[in-house]
């Protein structure tokens, strides 16, 4: 799970149990899991997972400095480049995390040597730099941390047109348009690109680095890159000029706009929405989708996956947090936000201990289990109202294999197999219709059917129905074999699968199926929304907020409660790890004096 380089470790002295090193070797010998085996070790449901959760309600008692000028519940994304970029502003930050492992949706975890991410998969921008980086690549600049990476530039693609591998870039893609949707789709996809492309010059003007959360917005942001801003207006011209002011509106406004018609343009268009951001392109701001085409469709474009997995970028932000003098506690958690006289002051933590926060708490929570933490009573009925009022996106069913790539048979993988109705390798028994469905999507499009390909690459996404539409129950499937570009993830010779499509609590208490034999797959697992809502304390297992771009905002960070701020998917900008990534950063910018934080910008180059 680490990288292998040793960096120093925060001083013991702050912890008793347990202190998170990255690098360290232990941390893969525990006596909690998440999505654990399957294989007999613990008392396990037929899904894989454990049937008591006896170990992950289990607080122990923290014995560390109880009080940080800064604390932060939870260690998603958000949270550990809050804490990070804090700890580099020279606050005292401590970061509470509930699980034996951080990361939050976005952690990796280790089963017989397999190792698997848990969550995102699809990265790009990771090792970019500059004014126009991603995000996230910004904090781990600000913390000093490189993300060792391998670069690719398709992925196969299974839809009702047929299938083909989809290559990002300005030409390769115009290939398949003209094969598998004719050549209006081909003059409408190049209309789009004309328009987006220029637009996108302002969407990268502003480094969201310099964005903080109060009037100091005006001199780190405003004023430093006004220069660049005009500029690139003046470059757009006032057609492009016209674009840019829907940077902040729906996505289908601009496609709309452009009268495009052919429908696998729409389609498709809708596919890259779901996969950036689990939402179509009338649910996502115009901003992120211009981000995602100017990354992906410019020349010499590659995305890139984190050798190690999703868990080298977590660790990658711990050990910069630890560098600084940021702490962690694992299994430390949070029962209550203390609010008094009107300002968030600490937590009590399940161990019934208070920690104190001197400056501010900063919850990477939901905003939804944000609510269940403060006393009712403090809470104004009006925010009580807007967040229950707020819609859910659905959450995923996923599945985890560790498997054999030899002695599968076959010769193509990316063919699918010659019977479509052909049962999972794995699958011995009935299963429930979730669960089946589930396993036999992956079956059925040419990754774990009859034969593992030499060439196989490491994302295949299934669409079975347009006109359901991407975001449909159970319609599409995302599929991603990382062991193909990082084989440390699995033992030589075998291969790690990680399969999710959306799902819904109210749909998935079926999924817990009779399991899988033992013959072919050596480690899987099914997991569902309620696995979420159990393991990684998500409201029904949601991702976020379903807040419609254009219908409404996300929220910022700052709360009624004095002290109190949120960052995370359930904020501005959104959903998806360049979002969730830049949310944290604003809420520790925002914490800080505007030349702290013109000195960090000026520190990195941005």
């Amino acid at each position: 799970m680490a990288l292998g380089t040793i960096l120093p470790s925060f001083p013991q002295s702050h912890f008793n149990f347990p202190v998170y090193h990255p690098n360290s070797r232990r941390n893969n010998i525990r006596t909690t899991f998440l999505a654990r085996n399957s294989n007999g070790t613990q008392p396990s449901s037929a899904n894989g997972y454990p049937t008591t959760i006896t170990p992950l309600t289990e607080s122990k008692p923290f014995s560390g400095k109880l009080e940080a000028d800064v604390i932060v519940i939870g260690s998603g994304i958000a949270g550990l480049c809050c804490a990070g970029l804090l700890a580099r502003y020279e606050q005292e930050v401590l970061v509470l995390e509930s699980h034996d492992l951080p990361g939050g949706a976005a952690h990796s975890f280790e089963i017989k040597d397999y190792k698997f991410d848990s969550g995102p998969s699809l990265f790009s921008g990771l090792q970019s730099r500059g004014p126009q980086a991603n995000p996230l690549a910004q904090v781990l600049d600000a913390l000093g941390e490189s993300l060792p990476c391998a670069k690719y530039d398709s992925w196969m693609v299974y839809v009702p047109e047929g299938k083909f591998l989809s290559r990002i870039g300005p030409t390769e893609f115009f290939k398949d348009l003209e094969k598998y949707a004719g050549p209006d789709a081909v003059r409408e996809w190049q209309k789009l690109l004309d328009a987006i492309l220029p637009i996108s010059v302002a969407a990268m003007a502003l480094p969201p680095l310099s964005i903080r959360g109060d009037l100091g917005v005006l001199s780190t942001a405003a004023a430093r890159y006004a220069p660049s801003l005009l500029k690139s207006f003046a470059q757009m011209g006032p057609q492009g000029a016209l674009g840019a002011t829907k940077l902040l509106k729906p996505f289908s406004e601009i496609v709309d706009s452009l009268e495009l018609k052919d429908p696998f343009i729409w389609n498709w268009v809708d596919l890259l929405s779901f996969l950036l951001a689990g939402v179509k392109s009338n649910g996502i701001l115009s901003a992120e989708m211009v981000y995602m085409f100017a990354e992906w469709y410019k020349p010499g474009c590659s995305l890139e996956y984190p050798l190690q997995g999703s868990g080298a970028i977590v660790n990658a932000l711990v050990r910069g947090m630890q560098k600084y003098g940021g702490r962690i506690s694992l299994r430390s958690h949070v029962e209550k936000i203390v609010v008094e006289n009107g300002r968030a002051i600490g937590v009590k933590l399940r161990s019934g201990q208070f920690v104190r926060a001197k400056k501010a708490v900063v919850s990477n929570a939901s905003m939804w289990d944000t609510l269940d933490l403060l006393p009712k009573e403090v809470i104004p009925k009006s925010y009580q109202n807007s967040i229950k009022m707020t819609p859910q996106c659905e959450s995923f069913m996923h599945l985890h294999l560790g498997f054999d790539a030899e002695g599968w048979g076959g010769s193509d993988g990316r063919s699918p197999p010659a019977a479509l109705d052909r049962p999972f390798p794995c699958s011995e028994h009935v299963l429930s219709p979730s669960e089946f469905r589930l396993a036999n999507l992956s079956c059925m499009h040419g990754i774990v059917h009859i034969g593992i390909h030499e060439d196989l690459g490491i994302h295949h996404i299934v669409v079975n129905d347009w006109l359901r539409g991407v975001d449909a129950d159970q319609n599409v499937v995302l599929i991603s074999v990382p062991s193909v570009l990082s084989p440390d993830l699995a033992p030589r010779g075998k291969h790690v699968l990680h399969a999710y499509l959306p799902g819904n609590v109210e749909g998935s208490g079926g999924a817990l199926g009779p399991g899988f034999n033992r013959e072919k797959c050596e480690v899987k697992l099914v997991g569902t929304p309620l696995t979420h809502q159990r393991f990684l304390r998500r409201n029904r297992g949601t991702y976020g907020p379903a807040i419609q771009a254009g219908k409404g905002i996300f929220p910022g960070h700052a709360t009624p409660i004095l002290q109190l701020f949120c960052c995370g998917d359930s904020t501005f900008p959104g959903i998806g790890v360049p979002a969730v990534a830049a949310s944290g950063a604003i809420v520790a910018n925002s914490l800080v004096s505007v030349s702290k934080h013109s000195q960090l910008l000026e520190a990195i180059g941005i």
